[in-house]
């Protein structure tokens, strides 16, 4: 991979990281859980690129890491459920 793939693949893991930080600080504040659940879904969306930034493209194993991504969706998706059932 060619060295700056790799390094926005880096710019692109601490961005979903300091978001994944930035709901985490949230949730703190409020204890609300839709932000707990955007803290996981980045942090999810932080490994999932790590991880494809750490593989080769020819990689076997690397359509799978999209489950990662997928998961990161999913709880993205229950979260947003979760406020509209219970309220504020």
């Amino acid at each position: 991979m060619a060295p700056l793939n790799v390094f926005l693949l880096g710019a692109v893991v601490l961005a979903c990281a300091l978001a994944a930080f930035f709901f985490l600080r949230f949730w703190r504040n409020t204890a609300d859980r839709l932000f707990a659940g955007f803290a996981v879904a980045f942090a999810l969306l932080a490994i999932h690129w790590t991880l494809v930034a750490l593989t080769a493209p020819s990689d076997e194993h690397r359509p799978l890491f999209y489950l990662i991504r997928l998961a990161a969706f999913v709880t993205v998706l229950l979260a947003i459920v979760d406020k509209n059932r219970h309220g504020s």
